[in-house]
């Protein structure tokens, strides 16, 4: 590594008199000089910012509406919104499903649906709880035959037990499974 010394880089660095035409702002004819004594400009700085600027007051009809309209008795002013959306072509809202969502206090009220949908569902889910260490290797043998999963990928998924081995299968097919783990050592259910 060479030292150089301080004076040469002293002299390498650029002179204030010397600098370039982009540095130098004496001559440029868009710079106008600006008054030192002169006030500060005040600009008027709203109250809250508006992105759509300044709105113009409604017209004579609009307030006569909107009067007519807070006139109207509760059950007319709610058959407004369909009759607009009607008369205007409006697209129809769909309804939201709101399946699987808690709904705090009316959990209760919802429990015997979700036990009414579970009788009528079709499609299950076989999900293995627990196997002897003894029977490991006779499992993975079980999880590999009705996943076509690899040695190693089977492997890993018997070992992040309990895990969900197979999903949407026939009511069948998931008692099938569930039978041959239950021979081979573990233990599976049907969620």
């Amino acid at each position: 590594m060479r030292f150089t010394p301080i004076s040469r880089l002293i002299c390498r660095l650029p002179r204030p008199g010397s600098c370039g035409h982009l540095q130098s702002r004496a001559f440029q004819p868009d710079v106008v000089p600006r008054d030192s004594k002169a006030k500060p400009i005040k600009y008027k700085i709203p109250q809250f910012y508006d992105p759509y600027g300044p709105r113009p007051p409604p017209s004579e009809k609009i307030i006569q509406l909107a009067e007519r309209i807070g006139a109207l008795s509760e059950e007319e002013r709610g058959q407004i919104m369909p009759t607009l959306a009607e008369r205007l072509k409006l697209p129809k809202l769909q309804p939201i499903s709101t399946e699987g969502m808690e709904m705090g206090s009316e959990g209760g009220a919802a429990g015997p649906k979700v036990e009414e949908k579970k009788a009528e569902k079709t499609a299950f889910d076989v999900k293995l709880e627990k196997f002897d260490a003894a029977a490991k290797i006779k499992v993975i043998k079980e999880v590999r035959a009705f996943t076509n999963l690899g040695l190693k990928e089977a492997k890993d998924l018997v070992e992040k037990v309990p895990v969900v081995l197979k999903q949407g299968v026939t009511k069948e097919e998931a008692n099938d499974m569930i039978e041959k783990i239950k021979a081979a050592g573990g233990v599976a259910v049907m969620e």
